[in-house]
């Protein structure tokens, strides 16, 4: 007389079948994970890449807040980004208190930005240090140049400029004239140009960041009006110039990473 199956195959396969869904959401949760970080947000982050854009050519992007708005010129990051962005405020807008564990650069374009330290009109350069906070708004509304997590330990008190009323300073040639933004460690400068301006061939180690505030900058490899953003890498060379005259926020040195 035969026995009864052999029933540990089966308890086997029951096995296999009932961990079969908890494995495969398990592999997924990992492959969602991973794919998670992989899709962290680059914009134009090879700091090695010469950049130029125009940000009146970008799409305004919306951000968490109800209001306010972004071009986004560089990123790496989602939220918390090591970032340059132009931001636009809506009359009324606000963003919620907030920390800049790696600080902040402002340069008010137009409008009035505000904190719960003071108003800041067109031509404002605020420095938020490593560890600042703030809850930033806009009443009327304004437009910003924003660079987030750029600085050091160093730059540890925040600086205010109106460069409207501050002074401006000769600069190496004839016509260039300059005005220092922040006092501490490797800062960013507002820089002047006459019209029919020239200056020599030269190369920046550590890179160079420029944007164009007003009139139209020029070297070798282009011309490029107010709006425009210009990154050049580690060792780059270029013979700047401007016919018609301009004013450029410079930050230079800072493109190693």
């Amino acid at each position: 007389m035969m026995g009864p199956p052999n029933s540990q195959p089966l308890l086997e396969i029951a096995g296999v079948l009932s961990f079969e869904p908890a494995f495969n959401m398990l592999v997924m949760l990992l492959s969602y994970s991973k794919k998670s970080e992989i899709s962290q947000m680059q914009i134009n982050a090879d700091f090695s890449q010469r950049i130029v854009i125009n940000h009146h050519e970008l799409p305004w992007r919306a951000s968490p807040e109800l209001g306010v708005e972004r071009r986004m010129l560089e990123r790496q990051g989602d939220e918390v980004a090591k970032a340059t962005s132009i931001v636009r405020y809506q009359p009324g807008s606000k963003f919620q208190m907030h920390i800049h564990e790696l600080g902040e650069e402002i340069f008010v374009l137009d409008g009035i930005f505000s904190d719960e330290t003071g108003h800041y009109d067109a031509g404002t350069y605020v420095m938020n240090p490593p560890g600042s906070a703030h809850a930033p708004f806009s009443e009327s509304g304004c437009t910003l140049f924003v660079k987030l997590r750029h600085l050091g330990l160093d730059q540890s008190a925040r600086e205010v400029i109106d460069t409207k009323t501050a002074a401006w300073h000769q600069g190496m040639m004839p016509g260039l004239t300059v005005m220092p933004l922040m006092q501490q460690g490797s800062g960013s400068t507002l820089v002047r140009w006459a019209p029919q301006t020239y200056f020599n061939l030269h190369r920046h180690y550590g890179g160079e960041e420029i944007f164009v505030v007003d009139g139209v900058f020029e070297d070798e490899h282009g011309r490029y009006p107010a709006g425009t953003w210009i990154r050049s890498p580690h060792m780059s060379l270029h013979k700047p110039f401007s016919q018609e005259g301009c004013t450029i926020f410079v930050k230079t040195g800072h493109l190693l990473d």
